[in-house]
């Protein structure tokens, strides 16, 4: 509006089943806007507005999906999915503030659409609107409740100085570019500092600026803003104090376009050299889909644990996202969002400035349990540059957007591009996360070796296979795979799929519990019957003296977290798990944990296999329900937020030692080792522990979760 106080119009009102009057909100008043309810996503709930000093509801009367749209946006979202009636939320207090309330859908603010009147309405709590929002954030996003609606910058770019420029990826240096409604203009370079390069460079995704960039070439430039004074510190150039132009031809005498040049993290530098890694941070994420995504996890000595969210904001995530070779942060996420870590919480209350060179260096307090809980860590979704990597991948077939035959844009043997098939030889759900992350659809929910239902497409010929996959590249180019093409099984019915998801799980061991409970039993081999059954025994007990003797059997307990965003679930439904008669339960997973014994060179002495016996809640953090019980052949999986235990005293819950001399060793645990069921990080699925075992008896020390089989 360009004035600080609101003039209030009053405009003709409609006549309708309800008197509708075009509202605003009066003069110094500012809306507040919040999501409330249970049970909810942090991206839905009952729509409350703070107004004339108390927090009410609108009703749904006449509610639409444009009326979402608007309210979405007011919450830092960019759009709605879809609204509810009826309270679906549970019922608000207070006052009711709005009703019958009908927007376009392109309004700025809620107080923009026709509607009865503030205050004014014949519904009660029972009928509170709702509303789900894209998970999604507005650039410039200031604060959780509130968003910034007059001059705030819809979108920023870099445009490339040349073809050459705009053909290499990413694209680092540019002429800083605005959105407008008519189109895209630029900011006037006199007064332009390092400072406000920074800021613009860390929005594309970059840690730092370059001192030194080029001129542009010759371009007309439509110039909108100018006197930008930022202190660098800045997550998006929207909060930095700038002056605004009506007068495009004359904005910026005796000056030219803003041009940056910034310096990419050493992942995404010189293109193809993505593989560089921060090997030797102390920060890292934990549980994204995305790369520059997770929850943050800091190492203090030895050991990682993770930040409480108290006062966490934009500027001390965009430490951690400069850190690790990122630009600034989009979003700095509370109430572990990406899910719960274990071990200690580091951190608290951290108040960076935002130069900092790493989060340890931010002011902070170090807590103890009674601070913070799990619940409450804290983590950050990161600037990174536009890479183009979903260019070159896609999905036919599928039923949805989500899933599908797997196809490459990869060069053929005239040296041009096609699209062509992956081989499903050895395709598990690693290589499907890679995938989906390449195709920004989030999350792996399944990796498929035969995709004969998705046979739409006229595409063929296979262009990769023997494809083996960390789970953290960024694209399967990234992955080791066969320089050429060889695939056992042809026909496209066996080239490889995927399901994508916005969720995953992720199982996590307890260690510490691994070394509580280990100890030494020779078990009679009259009570090991089942056991030689499902093959829990070493070979050597094939000759054993049947039923005479014993095993000598390194027993401990096993108590597996799963602190991902969904539901840890068996592969296969009920009617393919095997009932075993001798323990009398079913198996969902033919193998569900591996157990080794390795020698100090890594070579295995002795190993045990953990069928999934039964996969359920054997409890849950405060304010979870347990939803898998195996009793009565009910749904066996591990509820996010719960564990699953295995007793010491259970059977197979061992490694038989018979065999095995006197020495030092290192015992492994590795968790869903062959990738049957999609996780959102498969890099803590291991755990070792060293050993010493004198013969009779045995110690654990230093147990840890490996991470790429190197401890931690």
């Amino acid at each position: 509006m360009g004035k600080s106080q609101y003039v209030v119009v009053m405009l003709a009102c409609l006549w309708l089943p309800s008197t509708l009057c075009q509202t605003s909100s009066p003069q110094h008043e500012q809306l507040k806007f919040r999501l409330a309810g249970y049970p909810r996503k942090h991206n839905e709930g009952r729509v409350e507005v703070f107004y004339s000093g108390e927090w009410g509801t609108i009703c749904d009367d006449d509610f639409t999906l444009s009326n979402a749209h608007v309210l979405c946006r007011h919450l830092g979202f960019v759009e709605a999915l879809s609204w509810s009636h009826s309270a679906k939320y549970g019922a608000g207090t207070g006052e009711i503030w709005l009703d019958n309330v009908m927007c376009s859908g392109s309004e700025t603010s809620i107080d923009k659409c026709l509607s009865r009147g503030w205050g004014n309405s014949d519904c009660t709590h029972e009928e509170d609107a709702g509303v789900i929002c894209k998970d999604e954030r507005l650039p410039g996003f200031l604060d959780s409740n509130i968003i910034e609606v007059i001059n705030r910058m819809e979108k920023v770019r870099l445009r490339p100085l040349s073809a050459a420029h705009a053909a290499r990826m990413p694209v680092t240096e540019g002429v800083v570019e605005v959105k407008y409604k008519e189109g895209w203009s630029q900011i006037c370079n006199v007064g332009w500092t390092a400072r406000n390069s920074r800021v613009v460079c860390g929005m594309m995704g970059f840690p730092s600026e370059r001192i030194q960039a080029k001129k542009p070439n010759s371009h007309r430039s439509v110039y909108r803003i100018h006197s930008v004074a930022c202190s660098g510190n800045e997550a998006h150039l929207s909060a930095c104090t700038m002056e605004f132009s009506t007068n495009t031809s004359s904005a910026c005498p005796g000056g030219g376009p803003v041009v940056v040049s910034c310096v990419p993290g050493p992942q995404f530098s010189n293109g193809r050299g993505r593989k560089s890694k921060l090997n030797h941070s102390k920060v890292r994420l934990k549980g994204g889909a995305k790369a520059g995504e997770g929850r943050v996890e800091v190492l203090k000595g030895s050991e990682w644990g993770t930040v409480c969210d108290d006062l966490w904001n934009l500027q001390s995530a965009s430490v951690v996202c400069r850190e690790l070779g990122f630009g600034t942060a989009k979003e700095a996420l509370t109430g572990a969002r990406m899910g719960q870590g274990m071990g200690p919480i580091h951190m608290n209350e951290v108040q960076c400035v935002g130069d900092e060179k790493s989060l340890l260096k931010c002011p902070h307090k170090s807590i103890t349990a009674e601070n913070c809980k799990h619940m409450e860590d804290a983590s950050v979704k990161c600037n990174i540059p536009y890479m183009g990597f979903e260019k070159t991948i896609r999905l036919t077939g599928g039923r949805t957007q989500l899933e599908g035959r797997v196809e490459l844009l990869a060069p053929n043997a005239s040296s041009l591009e096609q699209w062509g098939l992956i081989c499903g030889d050895g395709w598990t759900s690693r290589e499907a996360m890679v995938a989906c992350r390449q195709l920004g659809l989030g999350h792996a929910s399944s990796g498929l070796s035969e995709t004969w239902y998705w046979d739409s497409s006229n595409v063929t010929e296979m262009v990769m296979s023997g494809v083996k996959c960390r789970g953290d590249e960024m694209t399967l180019s990234d992955c080791q795979h066969h320089h050429v093409v060889s695939c056992k099984r042809a026909g496209a019915q066996f080239s490889a799929g995927v399901i994508c998801s916005d969720s995953a799980s992720d199982l996590v061991l307890n260690a510490p519990l691994v070394e509580k409970s280990v100890y030494i039993e020779d078990r009679p081999l009259h009570l090991l019957y089942c056991a030689a059954e499902e093959n829990c025994l070493s070979k050597s007990a094939v000759r054993a003296n049947w039923p005479y003797g014993h095993r000598r059997l390194l027993r401990f307990s096993s108590e597996i977290h799963n602190v991902g965003r969904a539901d840890f679930r068996p592969r296969l439904g009920r009617h393919s798990w095997v009932w075993h008669e001798c323990h009398r339960h079913y198996h969902s997973m033919d193998i569900f944990t591996h157990y080794d014994l390795l020698d100090l060179n890594g070579t295995k002495v002795a190993d045990g296999h953990k069928a999934s016996f039964c996969l359920e809640d054997t409890d849950c953090h405060e304010g979870i329900s347990k939803r898998y019980e195996c009793a009565n052949f009910g749904e066996q999986g591990i509820t996010v937020g719960c564990w699953d235990t295995y007793r010491h005293d259970i059977d197979c819950q061992w490694i038989d030692i018979t065999d095995v001399k006197p020495g030092n060793y290192i015992l492994q645990v590795v968790l869903n080792p062959n990738f049957e069921v999609a996780e959102s990080d498969f890099t803590n699925n291991a755990m070792r522990c060293n050993c010493k075992y004198d013969g009779n008896r045995i110690w654990l020390h230093k147990c840890h979760i490996a991470i790429n089989n190197n401890l931690i």
